[in-house]
């Protein structure tokens, strides 16, 4: 692996990290007291932060530093994703179904 392939694992997986929190790039930048430009930047795998930027961006997402580079294969993000989705439709069934439950009997 290479260094622009290694660039690109971390400018994803910090957006991966970030979105998956449901944040802006201006969240996480003032978590970890970077500027939003430079996230950006990082995140396109244009710039490459000092080793304290990544451990500020790491502890701001709450993971270790190495989880910034790990490498996942497609196929475990395409079946992490899909269980994700199955858990949440079935979070919104149980939901309905309490709720028609309870307008039945409470009414």
């Amino acid at each position: 692996m290479n260094g622009p392939e290694i660039r690109a694992i971390l400018a994803q997986n910090i957006k991966s990290f970030r979105t998956h929190r449901e944040w802006s790039q201006a969240d996480l930048a003032e978590k970890a007291d970077i500027s939003i430009p430079f996230l950006s930047d990082i995140e396109r795998g244009n710039k490459w932060p000092y080793p304290d930027t990544l451990s500020k961006l790491a502890k701001a997402l709450k993971v270790d530093v190495f989880e910034l580079f790990r490498q996942e294969s497609p196929s475990s993000k395409e079946s992490r994703d899909y269980t994700a989705r199955i858990i949440k439709e079935i979070i919104i069934a149980q939901k309905e179904a309490t709720d028609a439950v309870c307008k039945q009997y409470l009414g």
